[in-house]
């Protein structure tokens, strides 16, 4: 692909809107860490939600999305649509308990929530170990895909993209702060939304139309053979459909990966950033730097509206015109003779589809890719450096130094997290294998994770055997499956036995392992008042009324009609979009007339869940009325 002068010009453009409004955030981001990683706990809403969907719309995520719908048709992206359930409860169960909680990072919480040395032991591993290894596998998921993309259009070697997005990224990163990133992710997500919506709008030209599309892709199906990739075929009812949203479940072992595992188990029991069951990392971290509850709720809500309904189509649509223009990888080899044939893969192929933009349309995707590509390293530059430098160094290491120290600290952590990520994507393949191996190392945790704001019992020691436990069976299993001790088992069926054993081991320490002192949990009780019957002897020993809980947060009926509306909303209204661009009118209508009255349903609970003066309840006194 060449640019033209004015392909240049809307790339430069792109860059200047994005990032020359960060700098002005330099100085307000040096006062403090407050400032750098939390931007003063003011930020609204809309700029805290439309930073989440920035961050999740990576230069890697078209292309994972366009890896699935090859291998597996459109059903095959279930395997993300079942994190619906994991983000909507979020904005119903746990953002305005985060947002009280008053920590700065979500790993501070431990200990709030947690006594004992095994708080603080569990505090400080969770910040080298998510801020520095699981951080920087997310950014070298991310930088890999650059690379992908940088070599298919542009023939460019992986360390030249390396280095390049590396000084755009770690330069802002570490100059603006938390603020800076916020406000470059709200440029971004319209550039890239443009450039995506323009992908698709090209790639349907290329193959004759939307009709034409259908037609071709109508015939086809996705087929498994015995211990083989998918490979495409004609319909013979034996296979899964391209076209079809939900899977074949004949085909067992194919429903079972991209459907039964995930709505049945993988949303509740896996931690993934940006999904996680209870809510964390950089979720967190805009809930927590919102201004308050209502923005904080508002902001997750927003978040999964637009992540689940205005994006997934335009990938989806590429990815489907690049079966009929690329059948193979072997036609993408064909029509990128100079591309590095280690890195062409099926996620390649939606890279392969941006040749057929025409002058002017290049650039803006350019533009679009750069900024996908800064949002997301931007937030776990900055997300990263907060565990490490907050969570670990100011804790544990150098306890007693000036603001200004934590936050020169901060951005040298920016710095050092871009190389590690760097290296570590070079021996990376595709985005699907790293996706299945973050899936693997936290599979099982994601229960403890949501049972924590509900059960007293669930003590530090839960999470020590969480995390130990996974991590053990996330790399024993599949030795014990290479030795012959266990059969070869498929990921969907080695993630069901991490979760059953994680599971088991924190359960089994929340009855065997030392306890939370009494005075913490009530203190935690008053401060963040949860939810549910878990609560109950503690809230009683804090002197607070069924009541008075009640009136200041506990609304757990209410808070599940909204979790369930809210799933209703995003996935009649993402499958009415599809079934109208398929031409199916009855069940798109009738999708729609779902999404109307689930819509009512869900405004009438968000209007009833916080207090329209103020948006907060505030901690709770012995007597059980606000503190002021």
């Amino acid at each position: 692909m060449h640019l033209q002068p004015i392909d240049w010009i809307i790339v430069l453009a792109s860059l200047l809107i994005c990032f020359v409004p960060a700098l002005f955030f330099g100085k307000r981001a040096g006062k403090n860490t407050s400032e750098f990683f939390a931007s003063g706990r003011s930020v609204p809403w809309w700029l805290a939600g439309l930073s989440m969907v920035a961050t999740t719309f990576s230069s890697d995520t078209p292309n994972w999305v366009t890896e699935q719908v090859r291998k597996f048709g459109v059903a095959g992206n279930w395997q993300w649509w079942a994190f619906v359930l994991t983000g909507v409860s979020t904005v119903f169960f746990f953002a305005r308990l985060w947002r009280r909680s008053g920590v700065m990072t979500d790993l501070e919480f431990y200990e709030l929530r947690y006594s004992g040395k095994a708080a603080s032991v569990v505090r400080g591993f969770r910040a080298v170990y998510l801020g520095l290894f699981f951080n920087c596998f997310i950014m070298g998921m991310v930088t890999l895909a650059a690379c992908k993309i940088a070599n298919i259009l542009f023939g460019m070697p992986p360390w030249q993209t390396i280095v390049i997005c590396g000084i755009l990224n770690v330069v802002f990163a570490s100059h603006s702060g938390l603020w800076g990133v916020l406000v470059i992710d709200m440029v971004q997500f319209f550039i890239k939304m443009t450039a995506v919506v323009a992908a698709a709008y090209f790639s349907l030209k290329q193959v004759g139309g939307l009709g034409v599309l259908i037609e071709k892709l109508g015939h086809l199906q996705v087929v498994m053979p015995e211990g083989g990739q998918p490979v495409m075929s004609a319909i013979d009812g034996s296979g899964q459909p391209i076209l079809n949203i939900l899977p074949n479940f004949t085909m067992s072992q194919l429903a079972l990966m991209i459907f039964i595992m995930p709505i049945a188990i993988g949303w509740w029991a896996n931690w993934y950033p940006g999904a996680e069951p209870g809510g964390g990392s950089y979720i967190a971290q805009r809930m927590l730097a919102s201004k308050s509850e209502k923005d904080s709720l508002g902001a997750v809500l927003f978040f999964n509206l637009a992540h689940y309904v205005l994006r997934p189509w335009p990938w989806i649509i590429t990815a489907l015109c690049s079966i009929i223009v690329f059948p193979d990888l072997a036609s993408i080899k064909a029509a990128f003779p100079n591309a590095d044939p280690n890195l062409i893969g099926h996620d390649s192929a939606f890279p392969a589809m941006l040749k057929f933009l025409p002058v002017g349309f290049v650039g803006l995707m350019v533009g679009g890719l750069i900024a996908a590509n800064s949002s997301t390293i931007l937030t776990h530059l900055n997300w990263g450096s907060s565990y490490l430098v907050h969570d670990f160094y100011r804790r544990f290491i150098h306890t007693s130094a000036s603001e200004r120290h934590y936050v020169n600290a901060g951005r040298l952590c920016t710095v050092l997290l871009y190389v590690f990520a760097a290296l570590l994507s070079t021996v990376m393949s595709s985005a699907q294998q790293a996706f299945q191996v973050l899936l693997s190392i936290g599979a099982g945790t994601g229960l403890l994770y949501i049972v924590r704001w509900f059960w007293s019992r669930v003590s530090a020691w839960c999470e020590v055997a969480a995390m130990a436990a996974s991590l053990i069976s996330a790399a024993g299993f599949p030795y014990l499956e290479k030795i012959g001790v266990l059969p070869h088992l498929g990921f969907a069926q080695t993630t069901i036995l991490q979760v059953g054993f994680t599971t088991i081991c924190w359960l089994i320490a929340a009855y065997v392992a030392p306890q939370t002192e009494r005075s913490k949990l009530i203190e935690f009780y008053r401060k963040v008042h949860p939810a549910g019957p878990g609560w109950t002897d503690v809230r009683k020993e804090a002197g607070v009324t069924a009541a008075d809980a009640e009136l200041h947060g506990d609304h757990m009926g209410k808070a599940t009609l909204g979790w369930v509306s809210g799933c209703a909303v995003i996935w009649s209204s993402l499958f009415a979009i599809g079934n109208f661009l398929y031409g199916r009118t009855q069940p798109a209508v009738i999708l729609t007339v779902v999404f109307v009255i689930s819509g009512g349903i869900l405004l009438w609970v968000v209007n009833g869940l916080w207090d329209k003066n103020t948006g907060n309840a505030g901690p709770i006194s012995a007597k059980g009325n606000p503190s002021k």
